[in-house]
C-alpha cells in the first residue's frame, strides 16, 4: 500500500498521510486507539497531546482516519515517538512504517526513541529500533503500568 503525504487520493482504498490538526475528528481517532488496541483515550487530552507535539501524522483511507502518530523532538539530537496507532483493518499493510518514516523525517534528530505497547517490539525491531538497557519511566499510575506490561 502506497502512502502519500498531502496529495489527493486517486484510487479507493489508498491511504493519505496528513499533518493538519484542525482536520482531525478526535472522537474517530479515539475509536482507532481503542480498536488498535491501545486503550481508551479522552478525546480532549488526546487532541492536546497531539497539539503539544513537535510533529504529528494522520492516516486517512476513503476520508476516514485510520491511523496516527506523534513525536517530540529537539530537531537536532533526539526524537521520541509516541501514540503510533493503526486501525486493525490497515495493520500489516506498510502504513505503520510510513507513519514512522514521516515522523522521523519531519522531526529530525540524530537518535530516535519510542514508547510502544508491549508485544509490538518485533514491528519496531524490523524498523531498526533496539531494546534499551537503561531506559526508565515514572508513571502517574505505576500499578496500571505494571499490569499492562510496561514495567516490571
Amino acid at each position: 500500500m502506497k502512502a502519500e503525504a498531502d496529495k489527493p487520493s486517486p484510487s479507493e482504498g489508498q491511504v493519505l498521510l496528513k499533518h493538519e490538526l484542525d482536520e482531525v475528528d478526535w472522537l474517530a481517532l479515539v475509536d482507532v486507539f481503542e480498536r488498535a488496541p491501545l486503550g481508551t483515550r479522552d478525546p480532549k487530552l488526546l487532541e492536546q497531546s497531539f497539539r503539544n507535539s513537535s510533529v504529528s501524522c494522520f492516516a486517512y483511507r476513503e476520508g476516514q482516519i485510520v491511523g496516527a502518530g506523534r513525536a517530540l523532538s529537539d530537531r537536532l539530537t533526539w526524537t521520541v515517538i509516541f501514540d503510533v496507532a493503526l486501525a486493525p483493518e490497515v495493520q500489516g499493510l506498510g502504513l505503520g512504517r510510513a507513519i514512522m518514516q514521516d515522523l522521523q523525517t519531519r522531526a529530525g534528530g540524530a537518535h530516535a526513541m519510542l514508547y510502544a505497547a508491549p508485544g509490538k517490539e518485533p514491528f519496531y525491531e524490523h524498523l531498526g529500533f533496539r531494546l534499551m538497557k537503561t531506559a526508565m519511566a515514572q508513571f502517574a499510575n505505576p500499578e496500571l503500568a505494571r499490569d499492562r506490561g510496561f514495567t516490571d
